[in-house]
């Protein structure tokens, strides 16, 4: 039995979760296989960003794990039909650790599919010094209790 099913999800509701660091191997892995643009894999080419980043995609991809540690796979989700607003607002870099915060903007019923409900969430990602470093909202499914 799941732990979290749609009905644990109030509009309003905030989580926070996660607490990931990242290293500079796992960055340039990633980029390499990924995202290999010059900039995510060479210090001399990033210094007109300040030094060596992480992917965007990356860091997508670190949050993704987080949330499915901190709720996702004690859930009965049944995935998502996508994210409307995906913005990277700093750099992420070697060594910083990130969080996310989940706020849960709208809650609903599908027409179609009474067992399920869709929530609209905006997830907040923050570094070690509680900078913003990305934003991003959109939708899940999840299994209801009732119906």
């Amino acid at each position: 039995m799941k732990r979290y099913a749609f009905e644990d999800f109030p509009v309003g509701q905030v989580r926070e979760f996660g607490s990931r660091q990242v290293s500079k191997e796992e960055l340039l892995a990633f980029a390499a296989a990924f995202d290999p643009q010059p900039f995510h894999l060479d210090e001399e080419t990033s210094s007109l960003i300040g030094g060596l980043s992480a992917s965007g995609w990356h860091t997508c991809a670190m949050v993704m794990r987080m949330m499915c540690d901190g709720y996702l796979l004690d859930s009965t989700s049944q995935g998502s039909p996508g994210i409307d607003k995906l913005r990277w607002l700093r750099p992420v870099r070697a060594g910083d650790t990130l969080r996310v915060r989940m706020t849960v903007l709208e809650a609903r019923s599908s027409q179609s599919r009474p067992q399920i409900g869709l929530l609209r969430s905006a997830w907040e990602v923050f570094n070690q010094h509680d900078l913003p470093v990305m934003s991003m909202e959109g939708w899940g499914m999840f299994g209801r209790r009732e119906g």
